[in-house]
Parts: C-alpha cells; sequence; structure tokens
C-alpha cells in the first residue's frame, strides 16, 4: 500500500468529498490512494488499481502519463453508448509529484 502524506489526504476529502460525481486520488503506480463518497458507488475503493476497472477500452485515452510528466492538467471530452457528453480530468497536485486526482462530469443538463 502507498504511503500518503495525511495533509493531501485531508485536502482531497476537503475539495471533493462534496462533488457529485466519482473524484479519485491515484498515485503514478495507478494504485487508488483516497476516493470521494460518489466514486464509492461506481464502485471504486482505495488501494485497487484504477487501470483494472473496467475494459482495457475504457483506458485507452488515459492521459495520466502526460499529466504528471508536463504537471499540467489533461482532459478529454467523450460521448458514452447514450449519447451524454462527459468530460474526463487528470489533475498533477503541485508539491506532490507522484500523485494526481482523475475525475470526469457530466454535462450540466444531467444535473437538472
Amino acid at each position: 500500500m502507498i504511503e500518503v502524506d495525511e495533509e493531501l489526504l485531508r485536502a482531497f476529502h476537503l475539495m471533493w468529498d462534496n462533488f457529485p460525481d466519482a473524484c479519485t486520488l491515484i498515485h503514478r503506480s495507478r494504485e487508488v490512494v483516497a476516493v470521494n463518497p460518489a466514486a464509492k458507488r461506481v464502485p471504486r475503493e482505495v488501494g485497487m488499481i484504477c487501470a483494472e476497472q473496467g475494459s482495457p477500452k475504457a483506458h485507452a485515452r488515459c492521459q495520466a502519463n502526460r499529466a504528471l510528466e508536463t504537471n499540467q492538467t489533461q482532459a478529454v471530452r467523450y460521448v458514452t453508448r447514450e449519447g451524454k457528453e462527459k468530460l474526463t480530468f487528470w489533475v498533477p497536485i503541485n508539491g506532490y509529484p507522484d500523485f494526481y486526482i482523475h475525475f470526469g462530469t457530466r454535462s450540466i443538463r444531467d444535473y437538472e
């Protein structure tokens, strides 16, 4: 199991626990080290390897390496099988070069 600075975990939960969609804090090894409540419904769990969830095709456009290498947020737009648009983000964390936040968000119409 990856050791995580308590300050980083606290900051993650302060920022993301009320976000309505799944959000995870991930180590560069792809081990999930924290999840918000919405991610638990997916289900995503601490300790799992994010790239092992779902089909390999679901990870074909993963931008985690690019986010970590460039220290810049990466985003991918896609359309679900149901025809809904989604955006997925990989956000590097200043001061924690081995960690990033990964989340996706729905169209504003999906929240209404």
